[in-house]
């Protein structure tokens, strides 16, 4: 790519994806349980042809064209389409309320929108039928059965209904017509045209529209591009697997890294078969958030703790070895450590890698932090972790790891055209190229976030050390300023009690208290289990009797991780909820960052009793 105005993201996938065509296999998409093969050829041709159905249709350069429907091919299909002819694409989450998509459907003035029949349901037609500017819906064909496609078209309210195939075939017979028709609107396209509008989920207030243009994410392409843990060569053709949301940015540009290796991506149905869809895929590499990683962290903890005997005992010294495990700075191999390392990576440490394929080059991690006990276990097991970090405004990469710079506890350099710098108060703030010009008809939230000088203020709190990487501790609105007037970042302690393998979900409370106080859902059959074997529980015990006894266990877990803190940090009191925090009941944004906000108005009552005691 060049910096001229032929810089658009859409040329530099294209491309891509027109080297692959010699290639039978492009990827797949799991739907109803059945990998669903997608040629490079078929994705050239109907990337191609829906550019030409959506122009035939009066949609076109600067139009806005939501996508509402699951990951999969048929999603990065559309995706090419609307931005080569210039359109502008507004992903949706699919765990969002119909508020919340009727909210952006009318603030970003969507003329048409991509659905998948699974949400085409009553309640989409009725939240789309009074969004004046929508002309157009288009229902997904490769999950439509006949019920569906009669059930997703009965007059949602649009101008104009039908399904990808039929987009296709209208286009298909507008390329007879005019065989250039595509290639016109994509010579039209600039790179400070806009590309996206991202709504963020956010933790707080009303969703916001975020502006990213063509050069804005082909900037942060090309630079991300020299920051993978191999070179083109070693990915190219590999099997890949996605599961996080190409709602988001992080995801999608994963997804354009993965087209420029010409790797080949499956799409996972249900992120709860992950397991199954690693044996099955055995991909090379995946992205995740750490929420994903804790889980299979505490599986592998909670499998240790069934052992008996002398595969215990090798087990737990496997473990102990990782907790110092340093991986800027791996054993060497024919060192007493390296040699004891090659032994636990042969005992135990090779059996845990065969629960990701067998085949696992890496992971690269974003969206929140990855704690220090969880980057050492990742990387001294056998497999490449890498942490980097970035927002939906920066498109999304400011720093990140790679094989020379994995400094514990960090999350890498920036890339090579992006300036950082800490503000007084300790703000993390930003210059790049891949910045975003603002949030979409917003124009006071958009000055908000830039200094007078011209610096993104990212919200996070971070340093930077003597060599450049940078250390994140929480986001600014996150900190918990206690009425003694001590700030307190709450992650690592959630992480620390997280970590323990036996409480699933902690958020630390404590603003203008006296001190830090902790609700937790705890892993009550894993927590059961334990205390079972201990024989600090009966097989059957009363109500009354395991309460008190969960309660005492989660204390003790609480106490251990205290030790790790300052006095003003440790937690004091806590309270376990019966339910987990969840997408669907309002706690977590759709990339599982908690709301803190929320959480606190909705457990008021209980963060009360809590100080009232």
């Amino acid at each position: 790519m060049t910096s001229n105005d032929r810089e658009t993201l859409f040329y530099a996938l294209d491309a891509a994806v027109m080297q692959s065509q010699g290639r039978e296999f492009l990827g797949s998409t799991k739907v109803y349980g059945e990998w669903q093969p997608l040629t490079a050829q078929r994705f050239h041709e109907r990337r191609k042809h829906q550019a030409a159905g959506l122009l035939a249709l009066d949609i076109g350069h600067g139009d806005h064209v939501a996508l509402y429907m699951e990951n999969s091919w048929d999603w990065l299909v559309a995706d090419l389409a609307i931005q080569s002819i210039g359109a502008v694409s507004v992903p949706i989450y699919t765990t969002m309320s119909a508020d919340s998509i009727a909210y952006i459907l009318r603030h970003a003035s969507v003329k048409a929108i991509f659905v998948s029949p699974s949400f085409a349901d009553a309640t989409f037609r009725e939240t789309v039928q009074d969004v004046a500017s929508l002309k157009t819906v288009i229902c997904l064909s490769s999950r439509m059965s006949i019920h569906h496609q009669a059930e997703a078209l009965a007059g949602p309210g649009a101008e104009v209904s039908l399904t990808t195939e039929g987009l296709e075939t209208l286009g298909a017979e507008s390329i007879k017509t005019n065989p250039a028709v595509v290639e016109e609107a994509a010579r039209s396209v600039k790179a400070d045209d806009l590309l996206t509008l991202i709504y963020t989920s956010g933790t707080t207030g009303t969703p916001k529209g975020v502006m990213l243009t063509h050069r804005n994410v082909a900037s942060n392409l090309r630079e991300a591009l020299k920051r993978i843990p191999f070179t083109m060569e070693e990915g190219y053709g590999q099997v890949v697997l996605s599961y996080l949301p190409l709602t988001h940015i992080f995801e999608r540009m994963i997804c354009y890294l993965y087209l420029s290796f010409h790797a080949k991506i499956h799409f996972v149905e249900d992120v709860k078969e992950m397991p199954v869809d690693l044996q099955e895929v055995k991909p090379f590499m995946f992205a995740s958030v750490p929420r994903l990683l804790e889980k299979l962290h505490a599986a592998v903890l909670m499998r240790g703790r069934d052992l008996t005997g002398a595969q215990r005992k090798i087990f737990d010294w496997a473990m102990k070895r990782l907790e110092s495990y340093d991986p800027e700075h791996p054993p060497k191999a024919f060192s007493p450590a390296g040699i004891s390392h090659k032994l636990a990576d042969r005992l135990v440490y090779a059996k845990i890698r065969e629960r990701f394929g067998g085949k696992l080059f890496g992971i690269v991690s974003a969206g929140a932090a990855l704690s220090p006990t969880l980057f050492r276990f990742m990387n001294g097991i056998g497999l490449w972790c890498g942490q980097g970090y970035g927002l939906t405004e920066t498109s999304p990469v400011l720093t990140i790891q790679d094989p020379t710079r994995m400094r514990v506890g960090s999350t890498g350099k920036a890339l090579d055209n992006v300036a950082l710098r800490i503000a007084e108060d300790g703000e993390v703030q930003a210059k790049a190229p891949s910045i975003t010009p603002g949030y979409y008809a917003q124009p006071e939230q958009t000055a908000e976030v830039f200094t007078k000088d011209g610096w993104f203020k990212t919200g996070d709190i971070g340093r930077l050390d003597d060599q450049g990487n940078l250390f994140i501790t929480d986001r600014k609105k996150a900190l918990l300023k206690l009425s003694t007037g001590k700030y307190v970042a709450p992650q690592p302690i959630e992480d620390a009690l997280v970590q323990t393998g036996f409480i699933e979900q902690a958020v630390v409370v404590g603003n203008e208290r006296k001190f830090c106080s902790a609700l937790v859902v705890p892993s009550m059959d894993s927590i059961r289990k334990r205390l079972v074997m201990d024989g600090r529980l009966p097989s059957l015990p009363a109500p009354h009797i395991e309460r008190e006894k969960i309660q005492e266990f989660v204390q003790s877990l609480i106490d251990a991780a205290n030790h790790r803190f300052s006095p003003w940090e440790t937690i004091k009191q806590f309270a376990i909820l019966d339910a987990p925090f969840s997408i669907e009941s309002g706690e977590l944004t759709p990339t599982l960052k908690v709301k803190r906000s929320f959480v606190a108005q909705k457990y008021q009552e209980v963060i009360d009793q809590l100080y009232g005691n």
